[in-house]
């Protein structure tokens, strides 16, 4: 005789947040550095979501270790009586150009000592591998569901992995042009899972109006309806 486990049915909510904006006065590549804090617009970035979730059954909240997730995810569990739970598989993507510079019309591209690390962009040879970036954050994602189980989750991140493991569960290649991710600041990528499986993905931003211009530039369109996937 088969059994079914009692939570096959559970529907759980895995809001998936890119942290608010940085103070970046230099405009490098923070990556996994030290004491990079969200700026003023940020800390209202993180504000406006954690007001847009007020009235969500959140039960469990986490952030990657680095200051500005911890900062963005602060007010969301203060408004639900939590602590920010740590998990540094939500950190950001490890890359070689961390601390520098680096993007069209600086040079970085001429500079011979940097051709080797851009070799091969499926892997990409810059940095973390996708297919790493896949299996920590997907363990971060399952994580979460255990914790709040039949309730929601906030986990807040970094745009890449958010956006690499969303790729992943939407079976599309990890490799992208990084120019049309669907992850602006203080976005929200939604897992839902039933039971231990995840039916459908959403993705919202509560504090679109906030973020500059220049940064939604080229932007993809946000879509109202989630995408499930088959029973």
């Amino acid at each position: 005789m088969s059994t079914t486990s009692s939570n096959s049915g559970d529907i759980t909510v895995v809001h998936l947040m890119r942290h608010g904006e940085v103070a970046n006065p230099d405009g490098v590549l923070y990556g996994r550095l030290p004491g990079y804090h969200l700026s003023e617009l940020g800390r209202k970035m993180a504000d406006r979501v954690a007001d847009h979730l007020s009235s969500r059954d959140v039960t469990h909240v986490c952030a990657s270790p680095l200051e500005r997730a911890q900062e963005t995810a602060a007010p969301i569990a203060a408004a639900h009586g939590l602590d920010v739970a740590t998990d540094g598989r939500l950190i950001e993507a490890g890359n070689v150009f961390q601390g520098k510079t680096f993007g069209v019309g600086d040079g970085a591209l001429r500079r011979p000592e940097n051709w080797k690390h851009l070799v091969n962009p499926f892997k990409p040879s810059w940095g973390e591998p996708y297919v790493d970036q896949v299996v920590r954050m997907k363990g971060a994602l399952d994580a979460a569901k255990d914790a709040a189980r039949g309730h929601e989750a906030v986990l807040v991140s970094h745009q890449l992995p958010i956006w690499i493991v969303r790729s992943y569960v939407e079976r599309r290649r990890l490799w992208h042009d990084p120019r049309k991710r669907q992850c602006t600041l203080a976005s929200l990528t939604t897992f839902t899972y039933r039971g231990d499986r995840i039916v459908s993905v959403g993705y919202t931003e509560p504090a679109r109006d906030l973020v500059p211009a220049h940064l939604l530039a080229g932007a993809k369109p946000v879509k109202g309806k989630d995408k499930a996937f088959g029973a």
